[in-house]
């Protein structure tokens, strides 16, 4: 018995619906010769079915050999079956094994959401294995593989021949087809859809066509999982160790645990071995990174020449860093650093810093309180600088509480404060005080913003071998001594709103007053305000010294005016002031920190940005009487990302002298520029030069002129490459961290690994 015809579906297109269902209910459908005819047919809506083995068909012409049990489909075909498509311009699907057939135009995206583009496919009535030709894989992670054939079987799981990977697009904006800048080819790929890894056998990695590096064993992951394994090596040539080389082996430990070991070596020196390990907690992060190796060291101030032969030593750098959070407010955070000698971090060009400083920090903080207990120790690795002078201070204790109380107004803040400070050659000192301040902020009818502030502070400190510091007034005396502190300051803004100049302009005068009786400071050892210098962040500040040692008493005025303008793209932010005092703090304040007379030094500085293409600061500090720059400051960028200047210069001229730390004069300008000379490549370029005269610091052999370091490079950048090639070169020798040429190649492969 022959189904009656059924009618056209009324659709913009024509389209024949079918569905293959579990239950052979086609099968008399396709013994009807009369539907044997190239005219769109559509099924019955019932057999639209969701079970998982139904195949459905859309196409423009739809035919039935009914003899050979095949069915041919014609014109933007489409069979889906559960989550795969497949899209092509002919079809044939044989009934009796299961097997179809496409060709043309074919678009295939398997449950994984991986595109199969090719001419030709045969899969199983399943979409499960199938063979392919001349194909291409977009994976659903970005990455693509070409191959002249491949399988495919049941699961889903690739095999290609003469195939090649890339992480790169393989056609550019316009739809037009373009070579990816790097492809990994291989006589043999692998892919399991079910890990999402992809393996090589005999794999190349070819970079703008060009055979660069064979990579035997090679496999990754094709979402972005890290897994374990070798990296790409890193290629260097230093002055110092000569060439490098450096190979990583990562492994995988864990979701939330991996480690790196890295072995480097060297055509000048020993070889290095690295390792990072890395550990996600239930309760936070933490990582740890270490380095050793055997070398010769030559000790600071020595000439390269005196070293001898054979001076060999294990030397190394190790660093760790976390942070555990035990509740919403509980949580302990630490930082250390400890290396072998002054100069290993240096040589092997691991960090430029001159001191390394460990610390551990247990901390509570909440809407209204904070609270820390820690502890910090620093190592010096500068020129000249005996670590027995340089503090380990523990334990740190710092409690703050902020309150109101009904019916008073303002808002008082408690603070408890305590530290210990040991030297192994030097001066020892502890201290303890607590202190209580009060604030009120009203606003006046006529808009001027007035804050009063009250504060009552006591300290005992305690200090022995006193005699141990050079600097006389550093020393405080010697035993326990106690002071009391009591400010009380006045502070007025009055902003004034205007349009000017197509924007909006604001200027606010600022007045403040803060007066303070007789404080002790010369009996008391001074530790943390060492740096003292009139800066426009601390032109307002109740206390101009950092930290607590050292208070600033007597009555001083302070007065200044902030304005800022505004408009579309631009925004320009002036601060300019000066204070006044009743006495003279000469004894107190070093000549050339600009607050030793009763009128200070004018400071102030200035923030322009245009659009995101101009950042421009300056910092400045006039003499009062001469108006020479005593501190002259800026920071330029001009561009962007890929186009930019960068200038950075710095003037301290300050007489100060030289028994006192960190406030010696000098002199020094930064630059760094980078140009784009194509789409993909850019130039790039970096300075630092020591402009500081021996008027300035007569300790330098250098007078007005000395390049410190400089750096120059071409990189190339696209959608999937990052490559780089950088010449350093350092012009000063810091012991066995040798002055000279480096160079390096630095490499980023999308999907792949940075190296």
């Amino acid at each position: 018995m022959q189904p009656a015809r059924r009618p056209q579906p009324q659709a913009p297109y024509r389209r024949l619906r079918l569905a293959r269902l579990a239950a052979p209910s086609l099968i008399a459908l396709a013994a009807c010769p009369a539907l044997a005819q190239e005219a769109p047919m559509a099924s019955p809506p019932g057999e639209e079915s969701s079970v998982d083995d139904v195949v459905r068909f859309e196409a423009d012409k739809v035919r039935y050999d009914t003899n050979a049990e095949k069915v041919f489909a014609d014109g933007n075909v489409v069979l889906r079956h559960d989550t795969q498509t497949v899209r092509a311009d002919n079809v044939t699907w044989d009934r009796t094994t299961g097997k179809i057939l496409a060709n043309g135009n074919i678009r295939f995206v398997d449950d994984d959401g991986n595109v199969v583009y090719t001419d030709q496919v045969e899969l199983t009535d399943e979409f499960k294995a199938g063979a392919i030709e001349d194909l291409l894989v977009v994976l659903r992670t970005g990455g693509r593989l070409a191959a002249e054939r491949g399988t495919r079987d049941e699961f889903g799981n690739m095999t290609l021949e003469n195939a090649a990977y890339s992480g790169c697009a393989v056609e550019d904006d316009k739809g037009c087809p373009k070579k990816p800048s790097w492809e990994v080819t291989a006589a043999r790929v692998y892919f399991d859809a079910k890990e999402k890894r992809v393996k090589y056998k005999g794999a190349t990695l070819r970079m703008f066509g060009i055979p660069v590096l064979p990579l035997p064993g090679l496999g990754h992951t094709s979402d972005f999982r890290a897994e374990t394994g070798l990296l790409i090596p890193d290629f260097r040539l230093g002055a110092a160790n000569g060439a490098e080389i450096s190979e990583t082996w990562y492994w995988r430990i864990a979701d939330n645990r991996d480690l790196a070991l890295t072995g480097t070596f060297y055509t000048g020196s020993l070889p290095m071995l690295t390792g990072k390990y890395r550990h996600l907690t239930n309760l936070g992060a933490f990582q740890i990174t270490g380095y050793a190796t055997r070398s010769g060291r030559i000790p600071l101030g020595t000439s390269l020449t005196e070293t001898t032969v054979g001076q060999q030593r294990w030397r190394g750098y190790i660093e760790a860093n976390g942070k555990l959070q035990f509740s919403p407010h509980w949580s302990l955070t630490g930082h250390g650093r400890l290396a072998s000698d002054r100069t290993f971090l240096r040589r092997y060009d691991i960090s430029r810093d001159d001191r390394l400083r460990s610390s551990l920090n247990l901390e509570r903080i909440d809407d209204d309180s904070y609270f820390s207990l820690a502890g910090w120790v620093t190592q010096t690795v500068r020129v000249n600088d005996p670590q027995g002078m340089v503090p380990l201070a523990l334990p740190v204790v710092d409690y703050r509480r902020r309150m109101t109380f009904d019916g008073v107004p303002g808002r008082f803040e408690l603070q408890a404060n305590s530290l210990a400070i040991v030297r192994t050659a030097g001066q020892d000192s502890q201290r303890a005080f607590a202190k209580a301040q009060w604030d009120l902020r009203t606003i006046t009818g006529m808009g001027q913003e007035v804050t009063l502030t009250g504060l009552a502070r006591a300290d005992v400190y305690h200090s022995a071998e006193n005699e141990l510091t050079t600097t006389a007034v550093y020393r405080g005396v010697a035993g326990w001594q106690t002071r009391g502190i009591a400010t009380a300051a006045v502070d007025v803004k009055w902003p004034f709103v205007g349009e000017v100049f197509g924007g909006t302009q604001v200027l606010t005068p600022r007045v403040q007053v803060v007066a303070s009786p007789n404080v002790r400071n010369f009996e008391i050892p001074n530790e943390d305000s060492r740096s003292v210098d009139l800066e426009d962040t601390n032109l307002f500040s109740l206390n101009r010294f950092p930290g607590y040692d050292r208070i600033e008493d007597g009555v001083r005025f302070t007065y200044g005016f902030d304005w800022t303008f505004q408009r579309p793209g631009l925004k320009i932010m002036t601060t300019v002031g000066q204070s006044y005092r009743l006495s003279n703090q000469n004894s107190l304040l070093p000549d050339g920190t600009g607050l030793s007379n009763r009128a200070s030094d004018y400071v102030g500085r200035t923030v322009v940005r245009f659009d995101d293409i101009v950042k421009f600061t300056h910092r400045f500090r006039l003499d009062k009487n001469t108006l020479a720059l005593r501190r002259n400051e800026f920071d330029a960028t001009v561009g962007d990302h890929r186009r930019y200047v960068e200038v950075g210069y710095l003037r301290l001229n300050r007489d100060i002298a030289s028994t006192f730390e960190d406030l010696q004069d000098r002199e020094e300008l930064r630059f760094a520029v980078r140009t784009p000379i194509t789409s993909a490549f850019s130039v790039f370029g970096s300075a630092i030069v020591n402009l500081t005269n021996r008027d300035e610091d007569p300790t330098l052999s250098s007078d007005g002129y000395q390049m410190l370091r400089h750096r120059l490079g071409v990189a190339y950048t696209d959608d999937c490459l990052d490559l780089s090639f950088t010449w350093r070169r350092d012009y000063v020798n810091i012991g066995d961290a040798v002055r000279g040429n480096s160079f390096q190649i630095s490499l980023s492969l999308k999907n792949l690994g940075v190296k």
